[in-house]
Order: structure tokens, then sequence, then C-alpha cells
């Protein structure tokens, strides 16, 4: 049995999010359609910020703009204090737009580009180096002024091997010998202050994992710091804190997270002289994740004599996730919300391909034409994964709060299919 929870509300057979009928925003604004909770966003910003606190003064979270890039979560995001972490010179506009100032921006890119090195040199943003390539690059356009390094502790984690970050076979970071390297080569060019980077992976429930790798990254700082002088500005110990997709699912213990990461981080920093360095994290799917509810209709009942077809508007290019991981997304009737499950059917969307399945033998209520969908903890590489694929134009997005809706991304038409795009004319002869 699935028990709603803020900022989702069940009133008699309707769902409601952040105080707003699921029912009224589909009939406003169509489906598919992205409901974001403004109260969800803060509340959850402000649970791991006040347990990390208890423990550690000089925290910095780093909000993980991958998730979900929409100004106006970034907006909330920026009023609540939140740093953020980018990947891209698109993201780093987006976050210049909304407020952050360059030295709330972290960026930690993989395979850039030399324009994109010359963009964020001049947007005076923090950057983690992610190859020795990058920074050789880097420095021959400026000196920044601060620096970090991507490492690779060798120990990863994830709910998918598409999102472990570390270990044997990424790409991302370097290996201690090379952090080495980067660190004297950068200080020899001039920089003056760094910091040190890891991320091990995404969707992680396990509180070991983190511990594991947060020892081993510890231990490759302490060699920095004794083979080349290096202080630390901050040491950033990178995202993947996840969140119960299934019913059955446990939440991660932010307390367990924040004592056992906390205790041993201050532990060894002492041991090893690294001094009082900011404590950095970067959380991206806990802080936006179950704030957000992807609403779609069932334009379809098809029964074959094998199974039984649940057909609705929003398919994996809406929500690629189930498509790309296997992922799993719970799934309410919003307006049979008080219904019992009745049947098993499979979710499947209008691409014109096999994999286009939502949810496969997910127990519901009766189906009817016309019903609507909830797909929920969609905030969180949802619209961020989404495409035009099979020229269909990409869903709009609402933002919640108390009873109150605004619209915050406007539906892509028909139209906007062509943008920028030419058809040419003849070729001359």
């Amino acid at each position: 049995m699935y028990t709603l929870k803020e900022p989702l509300e069940g009133r008699g057979n309707q769902l409601f999010i952040d105080g707003v009928s699921a029912k009224s925003l589909a009939e406003k604004f169509d489906t598919p359609l992205y409901v974001i909770s403004e109260t969800g966003i803060r509340r959850n910003f402000q649970r791991l910020q006040n347990a990390l606190k208890q423990h550690y003064e000089k925290v910095k979270i780093f909000y993980a703009a991958k998730a979900n890039s929409n100004l106006a979560v970034l907006k909330i995001l920026e009023s609540e204090g939140a740093n953020i972490d980018t990947v891209s010179p698109g993201e780093v506009l987006l976050a210049l737009t909304s407020g952050f100032t360059p030295d709330r921006i972290i960026f930690t890119g993989t395979s850039v580009r030399n324009d994109e090195l010359k963009f964020l040199s001049d947007s005076n943003v923090i950057v983690n180096i992610d190859s020795l390539s990058q920074l050789n690059r880097l420095l021959k356009i400026a000196v920044p002024k601060i620096l970090s390094v991507r490492v690779n502790p060798e120990v990863g984690a994830g709910h998918h091997s598409h999102v472990i970050t570390a270990g044997k076979h990424t790409k991302f970071g370097l290996w201690e010998k090379d952090a080495l390297t980067a660190y004297k080569v950068a200080k020899q060019a001039g920089v003056k202050k760094f910091g040190i980077h890891m991320h091990i992976g995404s969707g992680i429930l396990d509180v070991k994992p983190f511990v594991s790798a947060l020892g081993r990254f510890l231990e490759i700082a302490r060699k920095i710091h004794e083979q080349t002088g290096v202080d630390f500005e901050f040491v950033d110990v990178g995202g993947g804190i996840g969140v119960p997709y299934k019913p059955e699912d446990k939440e991660i213990d932010l307390q367990e997270y924040a004592e056992k990461v906390l205790s041993l981080f201050k532990d060894k920093t002492n041991q090893y002289g690294l001094g009082e360095p900011y404590f950095c994290v970067e959380p991206g799917r806990f802080i936006v994740a179950d704030a957000s509810v992807l609403l779609t209709t069932v334009n379809t009942v098809k029964i074959t004599p094998y199974r039984k077809f649940i057909g609705v508007d929003a398919g994996f290019n809406t929500l690629v996730r189930p498509a790309m991981y296997g992922s799993y997304h719970h799934i309410i009737v919003a307006n049979k919300a008080d219904a019992r499950v009745e049947e098993k059917y499979d979710v499947v969307g209008p691409i014109c391909e096999s994999g286009d399945l939502l949810a496969k033998d997910r127990p519901l209520p009766k189906i009817d034409e016309g019903d609507l969908l909830a797909i929920l903890n969609a905030g969180a590489y949802g619209f961020a994964m989404s495409s035009q694929y099979n020229a269909r134009p990409r869903a709009a997005e609402v933002l919640v709060k108390k009873g109150k809706h605004k619209l915050v991304r406007e539906r892509e038409q028909l139209d906007d299919l062509m943008s920028s795009q030419q058809i040419s004319a003849e070729w001359e002869q």
C-alpha cells in the first residue's frame, strides 16, 4: 500500500499537489504536464541542510542542476541560500540568470571543449578539473583564482551501472597519480586556492558507500597536501543521495548519513592536518525528485490475449528513466485516488517503439479512457531528459505552492518543431 506524503494529498477520490487539484491543472494546462511543488523543494533542501549543520557548521550545498534546471526551481534554491553544481555552459548561464553569483557556482564537466573553458574562465566560476588535458588547456586560457580537481576515489555506487561515476571503469575523475600531477602543475602555474572533489554515483540509499569512498578520498587528499603543500578551501563529496521510488523502498537515514560522514570528515581532516575546509555536497535527485509529478491522460485501453495495455499521452520522450534504466515510478490514478487495486496493466506511451513502457504489470484500479494518471518522483531527470523524439513537442511545467499555481514553462507547439530548421534551396549548378 502506497502512503501519500507531502506535497501530495488525497481528498476523497481526487489527488491534490501542494494544495492544488491535479484534475484542475490537467484541465487548464492539458497533459502531459509536469507539476512542481515549491513547498517540496524548500522542505527537502532545509531537511538536508539542518541535518548536516548539526554536525559541522562550514557546510555548502551545491544543488546539481542537471536533475532539473527549470529557472523557477533554480530561483527557489537560490533564495534558500544554495550553491549550484553545473555540468555545461548552458547550466552555468541558467544559474547566473537565476541570480547565483559566480562564487556560488561550480562546474564539473567532462570532455570539455576549449570554447567552453573560455566561457567558464570569463564567467569566473569554480572549475573542477576532470583530466590533465582539461587542466593544461584551461591554464593556456587563464590562471583561475581557485581550482578544484575531481578525484576518482576508486569506490563507486549507484542504482544502475550507467550512473556509477567512480571505480575502475568510469570515464570520470583523475586517479591518485594524475591528481597529484594536476595540483603540482596548477600550483606552478600560479593558482593560489584549491578545492578537491569526488562523486561516486547516483540513487544511493545506503550510507556505507559514502563512508567507504570518503575514507579513501581523504587519504588521497592527505597525500596531495603532504606532497604539494596545497591547502584545501573545500572538500566536495559530490551527490548521489537517493530517494525511495518503490513503496517498499526506505528513505536514506539523513541523521545517520550526516553523523557518520561528518564524523569521519572531521576526524580525518584533523588527523591529516587539512584544517577546517568547507564540507560540500551536491544533491540533485534528493532535492527535486519527489517535489514533482507528471500528469498524463489515458487515451486508450487495449486488451489482447496476453496483455492489458493502458495507452497514455506521455512516453519515453517525456519520461525516459523507465526505458533507459528500467526505473520504477509509482503511479496513482489522480481522479480515483481512493479506489482499490483491481487489475494489472502495462502503461505505455505514444512513441513508436516497443520500449516505450512506463510501467509493466502494474497493479492499479480499473482504468477507463479519460482517467488521469499521476507518475510520482518525476522531478529529477524528468523534463531535463525529455526530447522531441517522434516529432512530439515537449511538455509544459507548472509550479504550485499552498493552493496556488503558475505556468513556469510553456508547452511546445507543433510549429516549435520547425524552429531553427531550414529547407535547402536548389543547389547552385
